[in-house]
């Protein structure tokens, strides 16, 4: 993998030599060195013929991931089942027709392998790392626990128990609860806005037939990418698919016709708690979704605005005004730009952690900043905010199972693998004139979802936070 990226940003550095080099070789011999520099490795795709994708990147680690990434999570539930996605995760656990839990868990200890699965609002997620010698067992783990789960009362009781205590936790945890928030304000009365955990009186309630109805509405083979990275052949990994995914339902998927548009509304929502020792506050506009021209350009901008926290050591000597102002006038704790993307829109903003009185401060240099970017970035500061991104890009897909995940959901969002060296393309190809441009689209002059949780009576009120989304020009 590091070969492939030094090659690839390379390429880009060198492009004065590049005829120079060719023309000393072979048509043919440079031919295969450019498909060499470019698809190395390469992501194999094959579909089979129940709709089952399978991708593989073999980058020839000693270890593999593989699992299973499938098209579902709160944003497919109605508010009757909300959480169901959720709790059939866990039930993943609990346990098969042929395996029991404790059969499970032994079984993946002998072969030092680790389970785990995890769902968010447009995706769910079943896992495996362990051993390249030991992929056809983690295949055959990974089919049984999703097409046999065992829904017996006793292990749905212990699962629910699970997930109630889980719901507990993630309540101290307050950026989780503010995301919660600015989820249903920004996304009030539609499957957006639903908690991926779900109420608690559904929690409570979920039965076996609400987790037999998930399981026949959504494990359907053209719903589902079977991903692996590691030191994983693709003939070898598309022969386990066709072993034991070949029962798994075949028809249409109908999920992407299903899914009805979210509508983003601009307003707040406010949890005031002095009780707690500081503000927690997120605010955002509405973004793109995944497969949008825009949204290279809008991860640049959020790349610009960056991410801070009180530990970081020469702060003051940063590039970015939004963290020289955060260290010098110690106006946060800390604070970080998000890009979050959905089928068809998402969420562009700031969350920072601030003190009780700081929240108006920190907020007007926020969008000082967000006001800049949209008139005034230059390319200096776009570029850099470029290199960045490519580093984090990169840093990003360090070890089979981050590419592994990047396979699947890439697959789902895109139905394809994007190669490296195209991404680079699409980054570089972007001026401060986009930047700008798409600062003006989805920045300027918008209304803003708010969430805050805490000692937030120092934050403006959402009239005067929305005034602030525009400069006057004179």
């Amino acid at each position: 993998m590091a070969v492939l990226l030094k090659y690839s940003f390379g390429l880009h550095r060198c492009n004065r030599w590049q005829s120079l080099l060719f023309r000393r070789s072979k048509v043919t011999d440079a031919a295969k060195f450019r498909a060499a520099l470019l698809n190395t490795p390469p992501t194999e795709v094959t579909q089979l013929s129940s709709g089952l994708r399978v991708a593989s990147e073999d980058s020839g680690l000693e270890t593999i991931t593989v699992g299973l990434w499938i098209n579902a999570g709160s944003r497919y539930e109605n508010p009757n089942c909300n959480g169901v996605a959720h709790f059939f995760e866990h039930m993943a656990f609990q346990g098969t027709a042929k395996r029991s839990k404790i059969d499970l868990e032994d079984e993946l200890a002998n072969m030092g392998a680790h389970l785990n699965a995890y769902t968010t609002r447009e995706r769910s997620a079943f896992y495996i790392k362990c051993l390249a010698q030991d992929l056809s067992k983690a295949v055959e783990i990974l089919a049984d626990i999703t097409q046999n789960p065992k829904l017996d009362d006793a292990e749905i009781e212990n699962g629910r128990g699970v997930i109630l205590r889980e719901m507990e936790e993630i309540e101290s945890n307050q950026k989780e609860v503010v995301f919660d928030h600015l989820h249903a304000t920004a996304y009030q009365g539609t499957p957006l806005g639903n908690s991926i955990f779900g109420p608690t009186k559904n929690v409570q309630s979920i039965g076996k037939q609400d987790l037999q109805q998930y399981f026949d509405a959504h494990f359907k083979a053209p719903c589902v990418v079977l991903a692996a990275a590691g030191s994983v052949h693709q003939e070898e990994l598309v022969s386990l698919a066709e072993q034991h995914f070949s029962k798994m339902n075949s028809s249409v998927d109908m999920n992407e016709a299903l899914l009805a548009a979210c509508r983003f509304t601009g307003s707040e929502v406010r949890v005031r708690d002095d009780s707690l020792p500081v503000a927690h506050v997120a605010v955002a506009v509405e973004g793109c979704g995944w497969t949008d021209q825009d949204n290279v350009a809008l991860l640049i901008a959020n790349t610009f605005i960056g991410s801070w926290d009180r530990s970081q050591s020469g702060s003051v000597n940063s590039a970015s005004k939004l963290t020289v102002a955060s260290a010098v006038d110690g106006l946060c704790h800390s604070f970080q730009s998000f890009n979050i993307c959905y089928r068809d829109t998402g969420l562009w903003g700031i969350y920072f952690v601030c003190d009780p009185l700081m929240c108006e401060d920190m907020l007007f240099n926020v969008q000082n900043e967000w006001m800049r970017l949209c008139t005034m970035i230059t390319e200096d500061e776009v570029n850099r905010a470029k290199n960045m991104l490519k580093t984090r890009m990169l840093l990003n897909l360090d070890g089979a199972t981050p590419i592994c995940e990047d396979i699947g959901n890439q697959m789902l969002c895109f139905k394809r693998r994007i190669p490296l060296h195209e991404l680079e393309q699409r980054i570089e190809s972007v001026t401060a004139q986009n930047v700008r441009d798409v600062g003006m689209k989805y920045i300027f002059d918008r209304c803003p979802a708010v969430a805050a949780v805490g000692p937030v009576e120092n934050l403006p009120d959402y009239m005067r936070i929305r005034s602030s989304m525009y400069w006057t020009r004179l």
